[in-house]
């Protein structure tokens, strides 16, 4: 896939850097956009541009970007969980930038790369606490829901521009920014044991969903939210 050009943005770690790593192994050119680099084997192209994803890009950042993009994934993503009554406004507003906000900052942006490839595809990144009921869940679950209605919607209206829009729901994974939710073996099994799979994912497994969505093999899937949860949303 060395003519493909394939944009992440957020892959410092967790699955961003897993689906960075597997991009790299089937030779795609990757443009990582983070705050950190990715940590990924040195091999295949990339190329790394330190950023903020909730700003608007810079000329000098635009100029690093190739012409054509044949693929756009936005990872960042939040875990705030508390009780409704301890939430503030502030909580629901920091989720709402990270994970929508700068969804939509970073699609406008780069709508004119994607459509010059021809025919592209983005990935999102939701929750199954979205469509699943989760108790503490409240904002980031708000926050996740308006991303599944983001994807739909420019599913639809992009359709015509040959720009498949797909959305990733993901169960708790192994990550970082899971990191106190699995912090000690005990807190891992009891994640585990919430799911019929009886465990937890890890980001290679969700990355590589990303990877399929992204492919010529996925050429005729969009406007859907596809779940990868062990099972926890569909099976008692």
């Amino acid at each position: 896939m060395a003519d493909k050009n394939i944009l992440v943005i957020g892959g410092s770690s967790g699955i961003g850097a897993a689906l960075i790593q597997q991009l790299l192994n089937e030779y795609y050119q990757v443009i990582a956009i983070s705050r950190h680099q990715p940590a990924v084997l040195p091999i295949g192209n990339l190329t790394y541009i330190s950023w903020d994803a909730r700003q608007i890009p810079t000329s000098k950042i635009m100029e690093q970007i190739p012409e054509s993009l044949h693929g756009l994934v936005y990872c960042p993503g939040t875990i705030n969980l508390k009780p409704f009554n301890r939430l503030t406004p502030k909580d629901f507003q920091e989720e709402w930038e990270i994970n929508v906000l700068g969804a939509v900052t970073m699609l406008q942006a780069f709508l004119p790369h994607l459509k010059r490839a021809g025919e592209a595809g983005v990935v999102l990144f939701s929750s199954v606490a979205a469509q699943t009921g989760m108790s503490f869940h409240a904002s980031t679950a708000s926050a996740k829901a308006a991303v599944e209605g983001l994807g739909k919607a420019l599913a639809a209206e992009w359709a015509a521009l040959k720009i498949r829009v797909n959305v990733i729901a993901p169960s708790l994974t192994n990550t970082p920014l899971a990191g106190n939710l699995l912090a000690t073996p005990e807190k891992r099994e009891a994640a585990g044991k919430r799911h019929p799979l009886a465990r937890t994912g890890t980001p290679d497994e969700v990355a590589a969903l990303a990877l399929f969505l992204l492919s010529d093999q996925a050429g005729w899937i969009t406007g859907q939210v596809v779940t990868i949860d062990g099972g926890l949303s569909a099976l008692r």
